[in-house]
C-alpha cells in the first residue's frame, strides 16, 4: 500500500522561500533525507522513495495554493491513493511561528489551499502537518497585511524556528505515515 506526503504552495522561483510555501519545503527537506529525487509530470512534481517498508510518494502540485485541490486530486487519482493515504503539509496562520500540530481531518480554518483539496476530493478525512508562520494582525483584520505576510519570506531572525519547525514537521508526517500520531 503506498501513502503521500503532499507539500502545498506556490509555483516559481519568486515564491520559493515565502511562507506561503512551507509545506513545499517541508516535502523538499524529506527528499533529501530519504534521497529522493523530484520528477516533473503535468500538473506536479514526484518523488517515490520508501519509508519503514511502505512506498512512500513525496508531491509537490505545481499550481497557485488557492487552487490546489484539483491537482492534489489528480495525481492522488492517477497514483491510486485515497485520501486516506495523503498527508498534506502546509503554513498556518493562526498557530505561532515555528509551531507544529497534525490533525486526522477537520475543515480547512480558513486555510484557502486546503479548502481546494477539500472541494476537489470531496472529503476532510485526509491527515494533516500545520506549520505555524504567525499572523502579522489580529484575525479579520488587514486582509492586505495576510496577503503580503504569506507571500513575504522569513526574516533573517526567523530562519532557525522555520527550519527546525519543517524539519519537526516532516518527522510527524513520516509519523504519520508509519500509523502514529
Amino acid at each position: 500500500m503506498a501513502q503521500a506526503i503532499v507539500g502545498l504552495g506556490n509555483p516559481g522561483p519568486e515564491y520559493r522561500d515565502t511562507r506561503h510555501n512551507v509545506g513545499q519545503r517541508v516535502v523538499d527537506q524529506l527528499a533529501r533525507r530519504l534521497h529522493a529525487r523530484f520528477a516533473r509530470e503535468t500538473g506536479h512534481q514526484v518523488a517515490q522513495t520508501e519509508w519503514q517498508g511502505e512506498h512512500l510518494f513525496l508531491i509537490k502540485p505545481i499550481c497557485f495554493m488557492n487552487v490546489s485541490g484539483p491537482a492534489v486530486a489528480r495525481v492522488s487519482r492517477k497514483l491510486a491513493l485515497e485520501p486516506a493515504d495523503l498527508v498534506v503539509v502546509f503554513d498556518d496562520l493562526d498557530l505561532p511561528l515555528g509551531k507544529v500540530r497534525t490533525r486526522m481531518k477537520g475543515s480547512a480554518g480558513g486555510h484557502h489551499g486546503v479548502q481546494s483539496v477539500i472541494a476537489a476530493l470531496a472529503t476532510d478525512a485526509f491527515r494533516r502537518v500545520k506549520v505555524g508562520i504567525g499572523r502579522p494582525a489580529p484575525p479579520g483584520q488587514e486582509r492586505d497585511r495576510v496577503v503580503d505576510h504569506v507571500l513575504s519570506p522569513f526574516y533573517p531572525d526567523e530562519r532557525e524556528a522555520i527550519e527546525s519547525a519543517c524539519t519537526l514537521a516532516g518527522d510527524l508526517a513520516l509519523k504519520l505515515v508509519e500509523g502514529g500520531v
